[in-house]
């Protein structure tokens, strides 16, 4: 996701000169709040107003984060949905540094849509952007801080001794005064959540860190392996009840007729409920007393469609329709002096034309969506892996008509997500709601768990868009770009969402051209097309970047191998002395050392592959060794071998980044694989499972080795930059083994 680096910042911070994407980030929150927060989170808003005292805003009070019990296991809630990221135990690790608690002891949790959870920085509940970490790191650290500081003041009241005669390390407090004496943090807890919560803390000095930068354990990582961990998809309530939903083959389509009766038979089919669905379809729920009869049911519904009145998207026509968009200018994009003179592009000694396709994708993430709704007749309660629990809560309170402050959601641990769990729309929330409704409608009032499986996600869910890109260059004998003339044609995620009026500028929604000519000094015209197409479409890992970072670094290294430079080289020459530049110089840097680039000698049939690219402030370098093997129609590029160099700043956790990447290449891989796309034939979705959308086997992964660039400066996210400049960097590979330059993913050999 893209959200946090356009969304406000709600504390109060020096005044630097302001970017463009700065400026819309802190200018966005009041509307997405307004339009969708409950009270509470709007009350947060008013609260971070500066004349709210430090350590008294709900973001900054320990007792909602903190709680130790008489035996000393200390409990840290996450303030964000964790989705396999880590930072259930990064952000617990930063707490627990500066509290001084004693990690053998310390668990995780999760807060809810409570305006204590917001993120600190914007102002809203979020989980998305990788800004976890970023976002929270000074939050965590005072409040770990602050918990630190009232339980010495507790232990300082009962003892009668200066505070500053009292120390703390690993969940016990001492003083040498009086003869000595110790207490737990369990003994002094609930004393010390009675102590005033002080406004100004002293953190510790990096060098002082026991926790934070060392390679540590997710905290569910037992429970994770062994299988007892619970997700959204595991909540069992007494009574509940569970439904499926019968979709349209179509987006949007009507309800024409349907026949119940070999559904009523199904035992255990409790009923059988025509739902609102989001974007105005409609479906029908079938409600039974667990998922096998309620699947057996819906199998046996018979159900007529009306789709004459919504439109039948092809895939092959959108993207003929996109082609013809790309050879026209479209709408300049909002950036910087540096543009291309159309007349040095036309008098350019050389030229390259290109020409980019990238498919619909599906998140395709683990454990399939699933929302458990108990609803009361005055309130709400729902069990489930949100992103956003806040917008949420606001859209279940305006589906069911009870005040926000009836709504709570309990965020649970979510088997994969990668933006899926984080729609503006609220969708799978408002229609689970519509279901509990239905139910209650019908006199059968229970909790009802909605369980979306892979074949519902895959045909009837959100996707990354399809999106096709046009370059022209021109360039000279030495590879200097004299001018490039770029467009882009995407649908756009964020047109007749809430975001639309902040984040979408002049017409261009940002997260379409994000990472385009970024770290490279060169002259570019930057315009984009965004047609309207029944398509429902949203962020997905790395957002724009996945087809940014592609196009970027396939097509400068097309022009370092055409001129007859190092790809290595010409990346570090581009970027020259630009401070902007220096930590993509040194993560590239890092990459190739540590890989041999230039050094090893490769086996005969292996190439080198080289891409670095910056998201969500982060780079990530990646220097690849891929082969082909077979021969004809059985030819496969295969990647053996992936070093990464990595600058995220201060890294916290290195075990969780290391993770992350090690992810993100697999997940990147999975793109290049054939048949790995979403296509649609006449408004119906091709792909139900993972038999025609493969994705990578244990036998297809490359050996991975990550290495983080050492720094102090406070971290930055590391959920998604790991993906975009994988696929380009095999690419790259490829191109020096088959002199073919791949424009599509998936990846189709010559």
């Amino acid at each position: 996701m893209i959200i946090d680096r356009y969304l406000p910042r709600a504390l109060p911070l020096p005044a630097p000169a302001l970017s463009r994407r700065q400026f819309v980030t802190l200018t966005l929150g009041g509307a997405i709040g307004l339009a969708f927060m409950p009270l509470a989170s709007l009350d947060v808003r008013a609260q971070n107003a500066s004349t709210v005292p430090p350590g008294q805003k709900p973001t900054e009070q320990p007792g909602a984060f903190v709680s130790i019990a008489k035996d000393g296991t200390t409990t840290v809630l996450c303030n964000r949905m964790d989705m396999g990221q880590g930072i259930e135990t990064a952000l617990a690790m930063i707490c627990a540094e500066e509290l001084d608690a004693d990690w053998a002891r310390v668990k995780t949790g999760f807060g809810n849509q409570a305006g204590n959870y917001v993120d600190p920085m914007m102002g809203m509940h979020l989980t998305g952007g990788s800004n976890s970490v970023k976002n929270s790191y000074m939050q965590y650290r005072e409040l770990g801080a602050r918990t630190r500081a009232m339980l010495v003041a507790a232990a300082a009241r009962q003892w009668d001794v200066a505070p500053k005669l009292i120390s703390t390390d690993k969940g016990l407090v001492k003083t040498t005064a009086g003869g000595g004496r110790f207490a737990s943090y369990g003994d002094l807890f609930e004393a010390a959540m009675k102590e005033p919560i002080p406004d100004k803390v002293v953190l510790k000095d990096p060098k002082q860190f026991t926790l934070i930068g060392q390679p540590t354990s997710l905290k569910v990582a037992r429970a994770k392996s062994s299988g007892t961990q619970a997700y959204g998809i595991d909540v069992k309530l007494p009574g509940q009840l569970t439904a499926v939903i019968v979709r349209p083959p179509v987006f949007n389509a009507k309800l024409k007729s349907h026949d119940a009766t070999a559904t009523r038979a199904v035992k255990g089919v409790r009923a059988v409920l025509p739902v609102k669905l989001d974007r105005g379809g409609e479906g029908i729920a079938i409600v039974a007393d667990g998922y096998w009869p309620a699947k057996m049911g819906r199998d046996a519904l018979k159900v007529e469609w009306d789709t004459a009145a919504v439109p039948r998207p092809d895939t092959e026509q959108l993207v003929a329709d996109y082609r013809a968009l790309a050879a026209k200018p479209g709408l300049p994009a909002p950036q910087d002096t540096l543009r291309a003179d159309t007349a040095a592009l036309s008098s350019a000694p050389r030229k390259l034309t290109a020409e980019f396709v990238f498919p619909y994708l599906n998140h395709a993430q683990m454990e399939p969506l699933a929302c458990t709704v108990d609803l009361k007749a005055d309130a709400c309660t729902l069990y489930f892996a949100s992103q956003m629990p806040g917008v949420d809560a606001g859209a279940v309170a305006a589906t069911t008509g009870l005040k926000p402050e009836q709504v709570n959601i309990v965020v649970q641990m979510a088997g994969g997500g990668f933006g899926r769990r984080a729609v503006p729309s609220a969708e799978y929330a408002r229609e689970a709601t519509h279901v509990a409704m239905a139910l209650a409608a019908a006199g059968q009032r229970a909790p009802v768990k909605v369980v979306w499986s892979r074949e519902d996600d895959m045909k009837a869910g959100y996707y990354r868009p399809l999106t096709v890109h046009r370059a022209e260059i021109g360039f000279d004998a030495q590879g200097r770009v004299l001018a490039w003339d770029h467009r882009i044609v995407s649908q756009s995620i964020l047109k007749g969402s809430p975001f639309e009026p902040f984040m979408v500028v002049k017409g261009v929604d940002g997260t379409t051209t994000e990472g385009m000519r970024e770290p490279y000094a060169i002259p570019m015209n930057l315009s984009v097309h965004h047609p309207q197409v029944d398509v429902p479409v949203l962020w997905w890992r790395s957002v724009g970047a996945t087809h940014t970072a592609f196009v970027m670094e396939t097509l400068i290294d097309e022009i370092a191998v055409a001129t007859g430079q190092d790809p290595v080289a010409y990346r570090m020459a581009l970027m020259g002395s630009d401070p902007k530049a220096a930590r993509h110089r040194a993560a590239l840097q890092l990459a190739v050392d540590k890989s041999g680039y230039g050094k090893k000698t490769l086996p005969k049939g292996t190439a080198w592959g080289v891409a670095v690219h910056e998201s969500f402030e982060s780079v990530v370098a990646y220097v690849v060794e891929a082969k082909i093997t077979g021969s004809g129609k059985t030819r496969k590029p295969v990647l053996v071998n992936v070093t990464a160099g990595v600058h995220c700043n201060l890294c916290v956790n290195p075990r969780t980044v290391e993770a992350q990447v090690q992810g993100s290449v697999v997940m990147a891989l999975g793109t290049t694989m054939p048949e790995h796309r979403i296509t649609m034939k006449d408004g119906v979705v091709e792909q139900g499972n993972f038999d025609r959308y493969p994705m990578p086997r244990i036998t297809d992964a490359p050996a991975i080795a990550v290495h983080i660039v050492p720094s102090d400066a406070p971290p930055k996210g590391m959920g998604e930059p790991g993906l975009p400049p994988l696929a380009p960097a095999y690419a790259n590979a490829i191109a020096r083994l088959t002199g073919q330059r791949l424009r599509e993913l998936p990846f189709k050999l010559g």
